[in-house]
């Protein structure tokens, strides 16, 4: 990677789309026979449209009980659900589920389907056309950043744990559901699988603003994802409900300092986002482009490697201009060690990236996992130490 990059400009951010509904839970218990306590004890919370709600706490507390009793797969003993104007607790329990996105760990995908058969599942069970559930398939493929050519007759056997957990995601928005549950979805993924679907999650609910419930037994992710985190004792008592930034910066009590645990000013620079810096934009060229061209290019610009882009603009290699000249196009070769980062990743995310891949840099990828820019590891630094100068200050 060039150590000597073009000037760099900052991305028009995306506005803000919702097309998610309010949560209201008004009183939900849930008892069990045989038990002295409530699983969940009285819980009232409201959820804004569109945002993202993170439920953390310890093993038992509730949390995924009551993440379940939003779609009814368990019915509340007591206690109203309201999605939107509309109460849903009495509603028919399959009829709701249809109007709600469900995403559990290792995507919950039926084997025996290929990929274009599970992603289309409920849209065929509404009765849509064929036609609507075939491009509907092909949409939401390419929103989760497979290539719908490539996947769709695919079986989940047949791919990786992140693609099978994005194809559940697919599946979970195919309907357009307005609220989308996602209990653990990234747990039994390794951390850079992890955090790539973090950040997709991230670029996909800013383009469909959905309304995400989320749990996650990982305070790190619930500050990466959540617009607001609550944090659950035993009962699913509501013990903090606010922002990351609030919840850093002045938990509520002692056991919010202790579940939050050591490092939170650590905590506080993985606030900063990848989108608030400047994204060098850098030499592309697309596979099968004159190769001596796009080296002209780039030495022009002052890049000593170019950026190469599939068919559909997604970047997939940055060979140097060294390799690209001894070649008579530009190839499709994938480098699977290509350090790539959503806008929505932490700093921290980055920088572990550039680490894992060692390289100087990382390529940021934009709307439909598009070409947003490079950043370099000295303007990560950089902005690292900012950020804990303010933090100190």
């Amino acid at each position: 990677m060039s150590d000597t990059l073009p000037a760099p400009s900052t991305p028009a951010a995306p506005e803000r789309k919702v097309s998610g509904v309010p949560i209201r839970l008004e009183g939900v218990t849930k008892r069990y026979s045989g038990q002295d306590r409530p699983a969940v004890d009285s819980v009232s919370l409201d959820i804004a449209a569109g945002e993202t709600v993170m439920f953390v706490g310890p093993s038992g507390c509730g949390k995924t009980t009551l993440l379940k009793m939003i779609n009814r797969l368990i019915e509340p003993s007591d206690g109203r659900i309201h999605l939107g104007d509309e109460d849903v607790t009495s509603q028919d329990p399959d009829q709701l589920r249809r109007r709600i996105g469900y995403v559990i760990q290792a995507g919950g995908l039926f084997p025996h389907m290929t990929v274009g058969t599970n992603v289309g599942m409920v849209p065929r069970m509404l009765g849509w056309e064929k036609q609507r559930v075939t491009e509907r398939i092909d949409e939401l493929l390419d929103l989760v950043g497979l290539d719908p050519d490539v996947y769709r007759d695919r079986y989940p056997k047949e791919l990786s744990g992140g693609q099978q957990q994005r194809v559940g995601v697919a599946r979970a928005l195919a309907a357009d559901p307005p609220v989308l549950l996602m209990d653990e979805p990234f747990g039994a993924v390794d951390p850079i699988t992890r955090q790539r679907l973090q950040d997709e999650l991230i670029r996909i609910q800013l383009e469909l603003g959905k309304t995400i419930v989320f749990v996650t037994h990982d305070f790190d992710e619930a500050v990466k994802l959540g617009d607001k985190i609550v944090i659950f004792d035993v009962g699913a008592r509501i013990v903090q409900y606010d922002t990351p930034e609030a919840i850093l910066a002045e938990p509520a009590e002692e056991y919010v300092a202790d579940f939050v645990g050591a490092g939170a000013t650590l905590k506080q620079l993985t606030l900063t986002r990848v989108n608030s810096l400047e994204l060098r934009q850098v030499t592309t060229a697309s596979v099968g482009d004159d190769a001596a061209e796009a080296v002209a290019r780039a030495r022009a610009a002052g890049d000593d490697f170019v950026v190469v882009l599939d068919k559909r603009g997604r970047p997939i290699s940055w060979p140097t201009l060294a390799e690209v000249s001894r070649m008579s196009t530009v190839p499709p070769t994938v480098d699977e060690r290509l350090p790539v980062v959503g806008l929505g990743a932490t700093l921290n995310d980055a920088l572990d990236t550039m680490l894992a891949a060692s390289q100087g840099g990382v390529v940021v990828l934009g709307r439909r996992d598009g070409m947003a820019g490079v950043v370099s590891i000295e303007a990560i630094m950089e902005a690292i130490q900012r950020t804990r100068q303010e933090t100190a200050g």
